[in-house]
């Protein structure tokens, strides 16, 4: 059994918002964690919280990392967690969201590593192709700022619809210069895109949610976002200050290891893809 602790965002989410970016005058907080406790790292359960765990099992005992996981299962709490020290690290994200919660928050959460990628992409229970999707028929898409933006684009590069010029991180329904179905979009958390499958013709979920709902993308997906030159690698992050933690360092290391590699490939069979 995993030695984790799963947090849900229903009862935690507004407080720890508040909460977390207050509690700066902490000891971790203010970038001096005592570097001989363990690093306690936030992650999302699948597949972050899976390659960390396999990092604790198999590698990190031999270099001298005593490493916890935590898993959360929403895109708010790491970044918070991590920004008040309750937390060493978290690893679930990419640089456009990331970039997004630090404006947003106030907080100065930095990348280590980028370590995987997991492509986005459209799903439906009712379809089997892209092109099969009728007039007027219902997408749903994550409604935070950057995936909402990154679903888009993805629509876009398929030819379901077409971005205004110059539409980036940020974009919104209200920037699609063609629809030529007519698509309607109904903005969901992204973790609750794929419990929309049934009453939705279609849904754009990110890689880890997919897989956590037993979605394989590499077969599934209708459309999935290539690997090449794709911005949205997820990466190991911690506040600022705490990059040359030598607790960080190592995992840092291990995160990017042929083991990994190697571990990533056999287990996600292209549904996640190594970044490094």
């Amino acid at each position: 059994m995993r030695n984790t602790a799963k947090f849900t965002t229903a009862v935690l989410a507004a407080g720890a918002l508040t909460l977390g970016l207050t509690a700066c005058g902490s000891e971790e907080a203010s970038g001096s964690a005592d570097t001989s406790d363990p690093l306690v790292v936030a992650a999302s359960p699948v597949p972050h919280a899976e390659i960390l765990t396999y990092v604790k099992d198999n590698l990190a005992k031999d270099a001298g990392l005593d490493l916890q996981v935590k898993e959360f299962t929403d895109y708010v709490l790491p970044n918070t967690a991590t920004q008040d020290g309750s937390v060493g690290a978290n690893y679930f994200q990419n640089q456009p969201y990331l970039d997004d919660f630090n404006k947003k928050n106030g907080t100065d959460i930095v990348p280590v590593v980028t370590v995987h990628l997991e492509p986005l992409g459209l799903y439906s229970s009712k379809f089997k192709k892209a092109d099969e999707l009728k007039s007027g028929a219902t997408v749903a898409v994550p409604n935070d700022t950057v995936n909402e933006a990154r679903a888009l684009k993805l629509l876009d590069a398929n030819g379901i619809i077409t971005l205004k010029d110059g539409a980036g991180n940020d974009a919104t329904p209200k920037d699609i210069a063609k629809n030529p179905k007519n698509l309607k979009f109904k903005e969901l958390e992204a973790a609750q895109t794929p419990r929309s499958l049934d009453d939705v013709d279609a849904a754009v979920i990110n890689g880890n949610y997919a897989i956590e709902s037993d979605l394989k993308p590499s077969e599934d997906a209708l459309v999935l976002e290539s690997a090449k030159d794709n911005p949205y690698g997820n990466f190991l992050a911690v506040k600022k200050g705490n990059e040359d933690d030598p607790r960080v360092k190592k995992l840092a290391k291990l995160l990017t290891s042929p083991e990994v590699k190697k571990f990533i490939a056999d287990k996600y069979a292209g549904s996640v893809v190594a970044s490094f």
